[in-house]
């Protein structure tokens, strides 16, 4: 699979302390156990903001946010468009 990830920056720093259960970043899952595929993402993120991910293959695009925190996504599973139609 392919994918397209846009970093979208909002321009500001974290406020808060990261969420020490994750101390190396979180894996997203939201396929919601439909069919999928899953991707890396750049880990971690620059600032608060969030990442635009595009499968090539189905065209579905998610969007998870970031903070710039060591709790920040490092990977993304997203359901393929195909099954949710």
């Amino acid at each position: 699979m392919a994918f397209t990830v846009t970093w979208v920056d909002s321009g500001r720093e974290p406020r808060c302390a990261p969420n020490p259960e994750y101390p190396a970043g979180k894996d997203v899952d939201c396929s919601l156990g439909a069919r999928s595929c899953k991707t890396g993402l750049p880990y971690p993120a620059k600032r608060c903001g969030h990442y635009l991910v595009t499968c090539e293959t189905c065209g579905m695009t998610v969007a998870v946010t970031t903070a710039g925190r060591a709790d920040d996504p490092k990977s993304l599973r997203m359901a393929c468009k195909e099954v949710l139609q």
